[in-house]
């Protein structure tokens, strides 16, 4: 696949309303903006793209971990195609075989990968969800990173990117299951 630009966002917060957030939380986003093979037509077969997003999916996890630089507790995934492109070209990166590198990349994961997927013009902003990688339904890690590249994508490309953190929301107080509760068996509970 013809990548044009990676970019790694690095969010590190230490302060949340007037509390220290200790340790502070990190999340890291990386994208890598890609030329669409099927831009301005339509394609029945989208098997190209599929195979390409489990390389994808190790490439840009492989990067997120590293940037991390403590373990992810949580993941998520998010795709813009451009206005030349379909939904479904994001759906076919990130959807059949994307999952399963990521989760060798962050050490497992048994909940399902929260997505987002839009189509958008340079610049577009988008709102990748996280969730505990081991269990769905931890309330403390309901949470979501923001990320735009300015430049991208241009309408014949496709913004595809990975996101993790190293804890919940801080000082997360609305109950729920916590970590420390959930048995990881199913994904999600």
């Amino acid at each position: 696949m013809d990548i044009r630009k990676v970019v790694t966002v690095v969010e590190e917060t230490r302060r949340e309303g007037a509390k220290e957030v200790d340790p502070p939380l990190t999340k890291v986003a990386v994208a890598a903006v890609l030329l669409n093979p099927y831009a301005g037509r339509y394609e029945e077969d989208l098997s190209e793209l599929i195979e390409e997003g489990e390389r994808l999916g190790g490439f840009l996890a492989t990067r997120a971990a590293a940037a991390l630089e403590r373990q992810a507790e949580s993941y998520g995934k998010a795709g813009i195609v451009g206005t030349d492109g379909e939904l479904e070209h994001v759906a076919a990166l990130i959807h059949p075989k994307f999952g399963n590198p990521l989760r060798d990349a962050v050490g497992g994961g048994k909940a399902i990968i929260p997505s987002a997927k839009k189509r958008g013009v340079p610049g577009s902003p988008i709102d990748i969800p996280l969730h505990f990688k081991d269990a769905a339904f931890v309330r403390t890690h309901f949470d979501a990173m923001e990320l735009r590249v300015l430049d991208s994508p241009h309408p014949n490309e496709i913004v595809i990117a990975v996101a993790l953190s190293d804890g919940g929301r801080p000082h997360a107080r609305v109950g729920g299951l916590q970590i420390s509760e959930a048995k990881g068996e199913d994904g999600l509970r």
